[in-house]
């Protein structure tokens, strides 16, 4: 999994291959999430191609934030040609960790300034009143207890807004999140776009507030 931050995301995904990457012998199985990351970050189209070059024959992730950038609709296209699976922000990944304590809603035209004022203030997020402070947004120890047993919170809290999108044909109940698999046909930036439950022709940009995170997590068996 290919990630814009060199802290948070990072952080979080080895979170999950702390906590749930060994199965639980109930069904659930073992995984192992590599995070793909470098110092200053990338571009959405740059973390589509880091992924497609680290994956070789495994499942490829993007993982990135709607933020300012601008070539995010290039960057999908990327994803769609090489079957690269999207976890997008809208406006930053702060709002999946956010949805782990509380609901949220109300767009945010690309800024997470709010988002972390609320994540600082949620009930049960003690651990985060210092988050983004002194450039500090680890997410280890305290920060991860805290979002320990809230997995199925924030994946209820993150379809309820593809249900809640703009567009109003958007419906988390078409969401895929089975394994692509190889190719069987051309498949547009639309289509590919839409594989988070968002209607075909709900554009990625205005998809605002909203997290494709809850994706990976009930790909993997957790939080569904």
């Amino acid at each position: 999994m290919a990630c814009e931050g060199e802290a948070t995301e990072p952080d979080y995904l080895d979170y999950l291959n702390e906590r749930f990457g060994d199965g639980d012998g109930r069904g659930r199985r073992p995984f192992r999430i590599q995070p793909v990351s470098r110092r200053n970050g990338r571009t959405p189209s740059g973390i589509v191609e880091a992924a497609c070059q680290a994956a070789g024959e495994d499942e490829a992730w993007a993982l990135f934030d709607r933020d300012q950038w601008k070539d995010i609709p290039q960057a999908v296209e990327a994803a769609a040609r090489g079957r690269v699976e999207m976890a997008l922000s809208h406006p930053s990944f702060d709002l999946w960790l956010l949805l782990h304590f509380q609901a949220f809603g109300g767009a945010q035209s690309g800024s997470g300034k709010l988002v972390v004022e609320k994540l600082r203030q949620a009930r049960g997020a003690d651990a985060f009143r210092e988050y983004d402070r002194k450039g500090d947004k680890s997410v280890r120890g305290a920060r991860r207890e805290a979002l320990k047993d809230r997995e199925s919170k924030a994946v209820a809290h993150a379809r309820s807004l593809v249900a809640s999108c703009a567009h109003g044909a958007c419906d988390p109940g078409r969401a895929e999140t089975a394994p692509a698999g190889a190719a069987e046909r051309t498949v547009s930036s639309q289509e590919w776009a839409a594989r988070s439950g968002h209607a075909v022709d709900c554009q990625v940009l205005r998809r605002d507030p909203s997290t494709d995170v809850w994706r990976l997590l009930v790909s993997l068996g957790i939080g569904s």
